[in-house]
């Protein structure tokens, strides 16, 4: 499974805290070093001003956060697409490779949460169905599935949540199943359906 994290940083203007912090230090390493003489000093020595520089690192990189998010950080919505696949997930070259592509350019247009889930083990709508019933726990609000136990799975799943909807590669339409071709238009195929969903989502 995949998870999304959002990479934040930290931005203040003029000298950051924790610069004051590192020139404390720096003096106290400089104090440090010139108070110890001899063999046994320089060892000792040697041992703090070690430690005392990796708490200086600590916080020049960061140690402690303060100050606004930045705004240049990806805002998702709270909405998610999630798409079932076999055991062999979204690798280039796999069925379900184009229909991911998709999902990340309708993730681009609209700010949508996607993500996915293989099927691993025995790849039939029985062992299929405990990681559909997953996607239905996380409340994934559109529900993707290529392969044919992914496919029978959700369609038959599809019927107790008349409130998602779904997308299936190369099955049957119905009610809230929509069916994408496989070929050179899934990709927009896909990506169309989620902006979609997201847009009714909305009103």
């Amino acid at each position: 499974m995949k998870t999304v994290k959002t990479r934040r940083m930290w931005r203040q203007a003029g000298e950051r805290p924790e610069s004051g912090r590192a020139a404390r230090l720096g003096r106290a390493l400089v104090a440090a070093a010139g108070s110890l003489r001899g063999r046994a000093g320089w060892a000792a020595g040697s041992a703090a001003v070690l430690v005392l520089g990796v708490v200086a690192a600590w916080l020049f990189l960061g140690g402690e956060k303060s100050g606004p998010p930045d705004p240049r950080a990806r805002q998702y919505k709270e909405f998610d697409a999630c798409l079932l696949t076999d055991e062999k997930g979204i690798l280039a070259g796999t069925p379900a490779a184009p229909v991911w592509e998709g999902m990340q350019q309708a993730s681009l247009d609209t700010r949508a949460r996607v993500n996915y889930v293989p099927v691993m083990g025995e790849q039939s709508a029985q062992n299929a169905r405990p990681f559909f019933n997953s996607l239905m726990q996380r409340q994934c609000e559109v529900v993707l599935a290529v392969g044919a136990p992914q496919v029978e799975v959700t369609e038959a799943g599809a019927k107790q949540y008349p409130k998602v909807h779904f997308v299936v590669v190369d099955g049957v339409e119905a009610g809230n199943v929509t069916v994408a071709k496989s070929g050179d238009g899934l990709k927009e195929t896909v990506a169309e359906a989620i902006r979609r969903a997201v847009k009714a989502s909305v009103g």
